[in-house]
C-alpha cells in the first residue's frame, strides 16, 4: 500500500501490518558530521515524520545504521564542558561524565544518550531505539537488507 501527500485531506486508517511492511531502511556515514545534526536526522527517521502517515502515537519510523561514529564532530566547548548525568534514585549515586570523555571510551553511548533525548517521551521510545545501529568504522553486516544511503546531512 502507497501512501503519498494527496491522502492527507482524507481520514488515514493505516493497519500496523502496512507500517511494518513500509519500514525502509537507512545507512549514515557519520564522519565529520556534527553531533547535533546527526542526531536531529537520525530521531526524524526513527519517528517517521517523513512519512505521509505520521502520528506520535504510532510507531510508524525506521531503520538506521550509522557508520562511522568515532569521527563525529562537536562544535566549541561542548566536549569540555557539557556533563553527561545518570542517576539511579539512590543518595550519593549521581554520576557524571563530560562528553569528551564519552566520545574517547564510547561514542556509541554518546551518540545513543543524545538521539535518545530528542524522540518523544512515550511507550515507544525504546522500540524506537531498538531499530537504532551503530557502528565504529564501517560493515557489511547489513548489506543484504539493500539500504538507502542518506545523504543530506551537513
Amino acid at each position: 500500500m502507497e501512501f503519498t501527500k494527496k491522502d492527507l485531506n482524507k481520514t488515514l486508517r493505516v493497519k500496523p501490518g502496512d507500517m511494518e511492511k513500509n519500514r525502509t531502511r537507512w545507512r549514515i556515514d557519520a564522519s565529520g558530521k556534527v553531533l547535533g545534526r546527526l542526531a536531529v536526522d537520525i530521531a526524524k527517521l526513527l519517528l517517521g515524520k517523513h512519512k505521509a502517515y505520521y502520528s506520535d502515537f504510532w510507531d510508524a519510523g525506521d531503520f538506521v545504521l550509522v557508520e562511522n561514529i568515532d569521527k563525529i564532530k562537536v562544535t566549541g566547548k561542548k566536549l569540555a564542558d557539557n556533563v553527561m548525568y545518570a542517576y539511579s534514585g539512590y543518595k550519593g549515586n549521581l554520576k557524571q561524565v563530560t562528553r569528551d570523555l564519552l566520545m574517547k571510551n564510547n561514542p556509541s553511548k554518546l551518540l545513543t544518550f543524545v538521539v535518545r533525548g530528542m524522540l518523544s517521551k512515550n511507550k515507544l521510545r525504546d522500540k524506537r531505539l531498538k531499530r537504532f545501529k551503530m557502528v565504529t568504522g564501517t560493515t557489511t553486516e547489513f548489506d543484504h537488507f539493500k539500504p538507502t544511503v542518506l545523504t543530506k546531512i551537513k
